[in-house]
């Protein structure tokens, strides 16, 4: 392939590899766009295509199969990844004309193909153009199969949510999974306030406005990257997910705690605990890996907090290296199946299976019923995901509370639960965020407490 010039070029690339190699979009489009150097603009256009193209694969595919004579399965990798891609722009963007994306798509064919193959493209579009109005659905299909073609979800997991939450939610999770993301800080209260932090961003040129959904949190529409921003380097703010920021608030860690969070990378909610608890105290912030515990260790130090220690090893083990009921808290953000994160990852959809679900439950158990043995008598366990599937929040919550009588559930007993009781479901003994409710990570939340 010749070295991708531009936007569609760039994002083309990234779909094939992502299609053929099982690379990570967020990672490999990075890594592109730095060596393409694109103009913002086009840095914009190239992002949204990816990311909307790999978003609605199955609705795309579902319409170029009514149009390509020999299926779309049989076209080389680049060929069906310029074909999506020109789609996605024909009936999702608005701002780029249809003739245009058509032009392009053709100039590309004929650049990396021959003249059968731009021929073939011109032909399958301007047949697309003519036909108004798409997808068309064909009759007799069920409900969980229309919002599967309409909203680009696998069909395993439209039942399976149907299942869980019913027919109206499911559609609705899917749909609010395939908007963009918005982008959301959290302020370093140990540096500043919201109120401030606000002020500045809007004096600036920025569209920010306070989280209704975190008292820690701001929303900005149309800022870019924030993370390279001065406000980000001299710590007075961490990009974070709304809906992540709560786990910090339920933990509720006060000055002078002793605190242990088992996965803690990247550190965003080991270092708003840190804050909170006004850098006084003790946090270890513990990952599996070495290089994600430098990665919590610089942000530490990033915001000014000397309070956070870190370490690298397997939370199942830290029951053998730390002694037992000596933390006042304790954070468990449990490795999960990520399916709260679909808007964030769209490729995600297409990774998945639903023996995931089953397999990291397991893990998850094994976890709780280890680390909940560090706690101190009258301390308090938070369990959180970011998924959306009960197998690995209610449930696995249901059966460690069984198995421990020392455990009493205390979720409905916090501020987090009064901000969010009018949205948010009551899910078992925790809280359940689904994408749809605020526009933020689908998320689970329960808070347990060891009876002294």
């Amino acid at each position: 392939m010749p070295a991708p010039v531009s936007a569609r070029e760039v994002a083309l690339d990234v779909l094939v590899r992502v299609e053929q190699q099982g690379a990570y979009s967020n990672l490999l489009l990075g890594s592109s766009l730095q060596k393409a150097e694109l103009s913002r603009e086009d840095t914009g256009l190239a992002t949204e295509l990816v990311y909307g193209t790999l978003s609605r694969m199955i609705t795309l595919d579902f319409v170029l199969d009514g149009f390509v004579s020999k299926g779309l399965a049989k076209l080389e990798p680049w060929v069906r990844g310029l074909l999506r891609l020109s789609l996605y722009q024909i009936m999702y963007l608005d701002r780029i004309p249809s003739h245009a994306a058509v032009n392009e798509a053709v100039n590309i064919a004929k650049r990396r193909g021959h003249q059968g193959i731009s021929g073939m493209v011109n032909g399958v579009l301007r047949s697309v153009l003519r036909a108004g109005e798409l997808p068309v659905l064909p009759e007799g299909l069920s409900r969980e199969e229309r919002i599967s073609i309409l909203h680009s979800h696998p069909l395993w997991m439209v039942r399976r949510w149907s299942a869980e939450y019913g027919l109206d939610t499911a559609e609705a999770m899917c749909a609010a999974n395939n908007e963009p993301p918005a982008v959301s800080v959290r302020v370093n209260t140990t540096m500043t306030s919201r109120s401030s932090l606000v002020d500045e961003l809007s004096a600036s040129g920025l569209d920010a406005v306070e989280s209704e959904l975190s008292p820690f949190g701001v929303v900005i529409r149309g800022g870019g990257n924030l993370a390279l921003s001065s406000w980000y380097r001299d710590g007075y703010l961490s990009v974070q997910d709304e809906s992540s920021m709560l786990v910090a608030e339920a933990v509720a860690p006060e000055a002078g705690m002793k605190v242990l969070d088992c996965c803690a990378a990247p550190g965003g909610k080991s270092a708003h605990m840190g804050e909170l608890m006004k850098d006084q105290g003790l946090i270890l912030a513990n990952d599996l890996h070495e290089h994600k515990a430098k990665l919590i260790a610089e942000q530490a130090s990033r915001l000014g907090l000397e309070c956070i220690t870190t370490a690298s090893g397997d939370a199942l083990k830290l029951v053998e290296s730390l002694p037992p009921a000596s933390y006042d808290r304790i954070l468990l953000d449990a490795p999960c199946s990520g399916l709260g994160v679909i808007r964030r990852k769209p490729d995600l959809k297409w990774r998945k299976q639903p023996e995931d679900v089953a397999g990291i439950a397991a893990l998850q158990r094994e976890l709780l019923q280890s680390v909940s043995r560090l706690l101190k008598p009258g301390g308090v366990l938070v369990y959180s995901t970011c998924t959306t599937e009960q197998a690995e929040n209610s449930e696995v919550v249901a059966g460690f509370l069984e198995r421990n009588p020392d455990f009493a559930p205390a979720s409905f007993q916090s501020p987090v639960w009064e901000r969010v009781k009018g949205t948010a479901l009551a899910m078992g003994e925790g809280i359940q965020i689904l994408p749809h409710h605020y526009g933020s990570d689908g998320f689970y939340i329960a808070r347990l407490e060891r009876l002294s």
